[in-house]
């Protein structure tokens, strides 16, 4: 029989070498799911780690939203001045390290970028604190993840250990001295939190990883779908092989796709075998694998570019900024912000640091229009609670004159008596 003949007559072979599959692992009913989820696997048998999570598209929407809310936030710091009402401090060293450039090798946005990642993805953030010999802070260095161990000591108390051979470190710190921004569930015995993977995205991600290395493979070979070759006679084993090599090789892969018909002899018949992507319902499953990792991160569908659902959130980008703030961002934040205060005045309740969260909303010219117009007041506005000069301020526009008054309605009193006064008034001319 010249069945192989016929195939492989019309090419050389080719031998190519595959590409290196995601790590999985095969035996995994043979370990109890506590063992495998140590190991970072999901049910999908898929390998879920910070890195390979960040190859999902969800996540890694998810994660810069979260990570750009934070680095779209100014840190402002204020003094209570033995009063109750706190007051902006002027821009000083601490402002500059915190907005600007808090290390030499890196500016403040790579700083709380980084933080924000490793808070979502491995669960823990950490900073070094350097201090000059006045008390003043020098410079905040960030510290990789994977470098920091946060050990508890009879004793001594929490200690943390950092290995950082690029920059000369390899020491014990006291607690004061770290950042430790924590991610979710901080659990006090191991000093360690839970990542927005840990806490419950794992499996969605797997799911994710396993379909989009599921669709890779359907491209990859020519997105054909699989076929069954049917023989009108009996073929021996060794046939059999060399007929599915040269069937792969000239029909298999892009390069092939659609380039010369499939032309079969000696009574052989082509079948389809398996179902397409789409009568398998492969692309609902990964936009429900979208949501459920959203879900998981807090971030709304629609914020990542997934609108497939219908949304109570409400119309305009300053109801949906203000939840997304509200319900999310502000939890990251407030995190930040207590480790900053705690580490940064340990001993002066005065002052403290804020991430200045109306800068989010200044991008949105209608709504900030609405917001100042209803902090001027005016007539039908009732009182203003901000000066003419301030919302210019805020603006970055110079004062004018006049503008320092804040703008007080006609109370109902004041308002009688005038027309009171009016009509005696016309009474006497009368």
């Amino acid at each position: 029989m010249e069945i192989f003949d016929a195939l492989a007559a019309t090419e050389h072979w080719r031998q190519a070498s595959p590409e290196p599959a995601q790590p999985q692992v095969s035996n995994q009913t043979q370990y109890s799911p506590e063992v495998m989820e140590s190991f970072g696997v999901a049910p999908s048998g898929m390998t879920v780690s910070a890195t390979s999570a960040m190859r999902v598209s969800a996540v890694a929407a998810c994660v810069a939203k979260i990570a750009g809310g934070i680095i779209s936030c100014p840190i402002h710091e204020y003094s209570l001045d033995g009063g109750e009402i706190p007051a902006r401090m002027p821009r000083n060293d601490l402002w500059y390290l915190l907005n600007e450039q808090p290390s030499p090798m890196y500016t403040a946005a790579s700083m709380w970028e980084g933080v924000s990642m490793s808070q979502t993805l491995r669960g823990d953030a950490f900073a070094l604190l350097r201090w000059r010999m006045n008390g003043t802070l020098r410079e905040i260095l960030p510290l990789p993840w994977g470098c920091v161990s946060p050990i508890r000591t009879p004793g001594e108390g929490v200690r943390y250990y950092v290995n950082l051979p690029s920059h000369g470190i390899s020491t014990w710190f006291d607690p004061s001295d770290i950042l430790h921004f924590p991610g979710l569930n901080f659990d006090d015995s191991t000093m360690r939190s839970m990542s927005c993977i840990q806490a419950g995205a794992r499996t969605a991600i797997g799911n994710a990883l396993a379909m989009d290395e599921y669709s890779g493979k359907f491209f990859e070979g020519g997105a054909h779908p699989s076929m069954i070759l049917q023989a009108g006679a009996k073929m021996s084993p060794d046939q059999i092989t060399q007929l599915q090599a040269a069937f792969v090789n000239r029909y298999s892969g892009l390069a092939n796709a659609h380039k010369l018909p499939l032309v079969l002899t000696e009574g052989l018949t082509a079948k389809e075998l398996s179902l397409s992507a789409e009568d398998a319902q492969l692309l609902e499953a990964r936009k429900f694998q979208v949501m459920d990792i959203a879900r998981a991160f807090g971030v709304p569908g629609f914020m990542i570019n997934e609108s497939t659902g219908s949304t109570s959130w409400g119309s305009g980008l300053e109801q949906m900024g203000r939840g997304f703030v509200r319900d999310t961002l502000n939890t990251w934040l407030r995190k930040i912000e207590q480790e900053l205060n705690r580490k940064l005045y340990p001993r002066n309740t005065g002052r403290f640091v804020e991430f200045y969260r109306d800068a989010l909303y200044e991008t949105d010219l209608k709504a900030m229009g609405e917001y100042f117009r209803s902090a001027l007041g005016g007539p039908g506005a009732g009182d203003g609670w901000m000066s003419q000069d301030e919302v210019r301020r805020r603006l970055r526009m110079p004062p004018t004159a006049g503008g320092s008054e804040v703008y007080r309605a006609p109370r109902d009193g004041a308002a009688a008596t005038a027309k009171s006064n009016n009509s005696q008034d016309d009474k006497a001319a009368e």
